[in-house]
Formats: C-alpha cells, sequence, structure tokens
C-alpha cells in the first residue's frame, strides 16, 4: 500500500526490531514458566468439564488438589486417572465432581499416558478444526456480505437468553459483529462459572454454555440474513487462556485479547498475564479467532494528543507478543480510538492522522477502531456529530473492525433502538463516502503528514527507552499509560508456577508445532 503520509519505513522497520528486543527476555521467561489458568486451560481442551454442587469447575478442583504437583503439567494426572480408572472423559468429570481425588493416584506408565493424551489431543484438533472449516466457508458462502469495515455492537444485559434477543435483533439490523460483555469484574474471578447464567451486572458471564447458546442463535441469524454473523468475548483476566479453550471449542470468532491490558487496567500480576497472554494466543491462532486489543483504554487515563505514541508502541508489542504466539497478522485486530477532546482545534484531523498512520503501519491486520466515550457528555445530539465524525474517519482510512459509537453513551447502557440508530449513523457515512479513500491524497508539509511522522519519531524514541531499561521495569515506572504496576504484586502472582524437569503439556507441544513456533 502506497503511503500517503510519506511515513520512513526504516523508522517503522527500527520499531519493529525495538519491539522484538523488549519482548525477548519476556518470552525467555514465559517458556519456563506455566499458571494455574493454563494448566486448567489445557484441562478444558483435554474434555475437562462440570462442577461440584458448590458450582466449583472441575478444571479448577484438579488444579487445587495437584498444588506443588502442577509443576509437571495437570494433563499427566488426568489422563492418568483415565486409564487407572478406566472411565471415559465424561465418567471421570463426574466422579471429580463427586470428590475423587486424582492426584493421590499413582503415575502409571509415561509412554501409555502419552498415547492417551494423543487421543484427546486429536479429539480437540478436529473439533476445532471442523469450527474453523465451518466459518472460512461461511465466509466464502456470504462473501460480500458484511459491511466493511465490519459494524460491532454490543450486547450486556446479564441475562444470556435476553442477550440473545438483543444480539439477534441487532445483527437483523445490520450489525456483523455482536460482542457479549462480560459481567462487571469477571476478569478479577480466578476460575470460569459453569452453565448458562441469568444474572450479572453491566454483562453476562461468560461460560462456555452461554458461548454455545449466543453461537447457536448467531447461527439463525447467519442463515435467515445470508451473512456471517461474528461473535466476540473476552479472553483476558485471571482466566485469559480458559476463556480462549472455550471460544475455540464453540467457534467465537473474536477475542479481546491484550497482551498488557490485564496489567494496567486490572492490576493483575504482569508475570501471571504475559505467561497466560500466550498460550491463550496460540489457541486463538489455531482456531482462527480474530484478537482485539486494547489499545482504546490507554487514553481513557492519558490524552490522546501528548501519548498517541504509547498507543503506536503497543500496537508494535502487541503485534510481537501476537507473531511469538504463532498470529498472523490478518488475525490481528490491534485497537485503537477517537478519544481527542472535541474542543481541540484541528482535532479531527490528528484523529485522522492517527487512522491513517495504523493502517499504514499494519497494512495487513484488521484495525479495531474505537468511538468516542471519554468526551462523550450525555447530549445526545452532540454525541450522534461525534460518531458520525469517528464513522468517517474509520471509513476513509479503511479500518477493519468497527465499534460503533452510541448516542447515549454516558447515559446508560444502550437500547435496542440506541443499536438501531448508530448502525444507521454508520450505515450512511459509510455509502456516502464508499470510494473517498481512493480520492484523497494529503498535503505533503501539511498538518495530518507532520502530526502522523511526529508521532512515529516519539514512539520510536519511547522504544528506545524502553528498550534501555526492559518492558517490566518500564511498567513499573508508569510509562505506558501513566499507570504503575510492580511486577512482584498484583492480583494472581499466586498461581504463577515454574516448569519442573518432567513438566508435560502435549497440547502446547501440539500447537508449537501446528504454528510453526520454536521449542
Amino acid at each position: 500500500m502506497e503511503s500517503k503520509l510519506a511515513l520512513s519505513e526504516k523508522r517503522i522497520e527500527r520499531a519493529r526490531e525495538l519491539a522484538k528486543r523488549i519482548v525477548s527476555p519476556v518470552q525467555d521467561f514465559i517458556a519456563e514458566h506455566t499458571t494455574v489458568t493454563v494448566e486448567r486451560a489445557t484441562l478444558r481442551l483435554a474434555g475437562a468439564d462440570g462442577a461440584d454442587v458448590d458450582g466449583v469447575p472441575v478444571p479448577n478442583l484438579i488444579v487445587d488438589q495437584l498444588k506443588s504437583k502442577l509443576e509437571n503439567g495437570a494433563v499427566t494426572y488426568y489422563v492418568n486417572a483415565l486409564l487407572k480408572t478406566g472411565e471415559s472423559v465424561d465418567g471421570l468429570n463426574r466422579k471429580i465432581a463427586e470428590g475423587m481425588k486424582i492426584a493421590d493416584l499413582p503415575l502409571g506408565d509415561k509412554m501409555a499416558i502419552d498415547r492417551k493424551a494423543q487421543e484427546l489431543v486429536r479429539s480437540f484438533s478436529v473439533r476445532v478444526k471442523r469450527n474453523r472449516a465451518h466459518r472460512e466457508a461461511k465466509l466464502k458462502q456470504f462473501e460480500g456480505r458484511n459491511t466493511s469495515p465490519l459494524l460491532y455492537v454490543i450486547v450486556a444485559t446479564g441475562n444470556i437468553h435476553e442477550d440473545v434477543k438483543q444480539a439477534q435483533a441487532a445483527a437483523g439490523q445490520g450489525a456483523d459483529v455482536i460482542a457479549v460483555i462480560r459481567t462487571t469484574a469477571q476478569s478479577l474471578l480466578d476460575y470460569v462459572p459453569y452453565g448458562a447464567t441469568i444474572e450479572g451486572f453491566g454483562g453476562t458471564y461468560a461460560t462456555q454454555e452461554n458461548f454455545r447458546i449466543m453461537r447457536a442463535a448467531l447461527d439463525e441469524v447467519v442463515e435467515r440474513e445470508q451473512r456471517y454473523i461474528y461473535l466476540t468475548n473476552y479472553a483476558s483476566g485471571l482466566c485469559m487462556p480458559e476463556i480462549a479453550a472455550m471460544g475455540a471449542l464453540e467457534r467465537l470468532d473474536m477475542m479481546l485479547n491484550d497482551s498488557m491490558y490485564g496489567i494496567l487496567f486490572r492490576d493483575i500480576n504482569m508475570y501471571r498475564t504475559f505467561v497466560d497472554q500466550k498460550f491463550s494466543r496460540m489457541i486463538n491462532a489455531f482456531a482462527g479467532v480474530i484478537i482485539n486489543t486494547g489499545e482504546d483504554n490507554y487514553l481513557t487515563t492519558s490524552d490522546a494528543v501528548e501519548k498517541a505514541y504509547t498507543v503506536l508502541a503497543s500496537q508494535f508489542l502487541n503485534e510481537r507478543f501476537a507473531f511469538e504466539a504463532g498470529l498472523p497478522a490478518k488475525l490481528m485486530g490491534l485497537g485503537h480510538a477517537f478519544e481527542m477532546n472535541p474542543t481541540l482545534k484541528n482535532g479531527f484531523l490528528f484523529e485522522l492522522a492517527q487512522a491513517q498512520m495504523a493502517r499504514e503501519i499494519f497494512p495487513e491486520a484488521p484495525l479495531k477502531y474505537m468511538p468516542p466515550t471519554k468526551f462523550m457528555t450525555g447530549d445526545i445530539f452532540k454525541g450522534q456529530v461525534q460518531d458520525a465524525l469517528f464513522n468517517f474517519v474509520s471509513k476513509v482510512t479503511n479500518q477493519g473492525i468497527h465499534l460503533l459509537g452510541m448516542l447515549t453513551e454516558a447515559i446508560h447502557t444502550p437500547f435496542m433502538m440506541d443499536r438501531s440508530i448508530a448502525l444507521e449513523n454508520a450505515k450512511y457515512v459509510f455509502n456516502n463516502i464508499e470510494d473517498l479513500a481512493g480520492e484523497i491524497e494529503f498535503k505533503k508539509d501539511g498538518l495530518i503528514v507532520r502530526r502522523a511522522q511526529q508521532v512515529l519519531e516519539e514512539t520510536v524514541a519511547f522504544m528506545e527507552t524502553v528498550d534501555k531499561v526492559g518492558l517490566m521495569p518500564a511498567i513499573e515506572q508508569g510509562q505506558f499509560a501513566d499507570i504503575k504496576r510492580p511486577r512482584d504484586m498484583g492480583k494472581g502472582l499466586d498461581g504463577l508456577v515454574k516448569k519442573g524437569p518432567e513438566y508435560y503439556n502435549p497440547f502446547e507441544s501440539y500447537l508449537k508445532n501446528e504454528l510453526g513456533l520454536e521449542g
């Protein structure tokens, strides 16, 4: 793609080189560690499911039993129990839910355990590959029927069955992507609730059954509308890999999955987060799931003009972490947002520069562009105009995923009519400027070009600093989003486990092989 901003390819290459150097020591740390949720995710891929009478999920029951033995990998003990008891996966799950202690069973022959484990790996592989093939077939069948960029809306009632009604209505009104917002603070739960749920505050619990229900509901709309409807949830927080596993099994299409969001905005321990994001992204890569990263959040705590370079730096780092997990660029929904103060003179030009810059630097990525929220006041008429400007920038810079702004932002959770108005606004703007991107050139020494080049230079300078001190110390110093997070504190640190010499995870090995990763 020809650059309209005359961005320096050498400076872009330098930023990518710095990202690789910054991420490298973190990758070394990741390779030596696992976490309780990586092990629970592995068990879920093996078929561990269900919950005891108190609602404690079977994967949690197993991992809690193992304790110090977890350094060997939880799946060893699960497969050993299958062989010792002669039970099916479902039968063993029921026994564990009833109180069986598989950690107490003596380990049998390692080769027999590996043979049985490979059967479970094959079952997982067949299921996920079938899901991916189904999605790809439907996208091919209905090629050209989705809006470009994809129109993305949220539902968040707390009741999965009410979510279904709202999601189907939104899809019928033109939405291409439905995101089911998680209930408040689920990211801080170190377990995934079991079954369908009907109570949640500010959103609906992410559970495997809820995923299944919503996927089935949207598949009905796919056939009715003759257009593929993408389903999104959140592979983030303390159960990042588990939710990625559930999404892969139930054919979700997108997952919010950032490498540093949990550290910065949820105070989750950085060691824990870095290990968890790697395994979750490997699962997403194998399942063909598009990740959405969270750079828009930087602009809720920092000024969008002064700290624009931190957004671009995070995009480079998220890209590098994603590559390290086997994700191709076409699955990287790198994030950014239309969040400058609307009273800023020429703010629209700065927003246009930022969006075009991201598009040119990451040409293959289906960039996820977020709407104005920070400066939405409750004035619905002004809000509608702000959203229209956002819609214009998104279309003219060829963004990939467009999260619709709501005129009632800052007032209440969107009603169905709010989504309808938002969809009509976006469709009106998109249709009227359909080919405008190809008609526009930017003045070589103009404000837009100078702004983009300035942000790129500031980004490289910032990343040079991070490279010198290291990523973890930089986070401790508050260099990202003006938020300081100590590496030896934060939620979930006690769930970090150093791998032992006998560590065994056939699912991780399989994913690495499939994704062409070393080690």
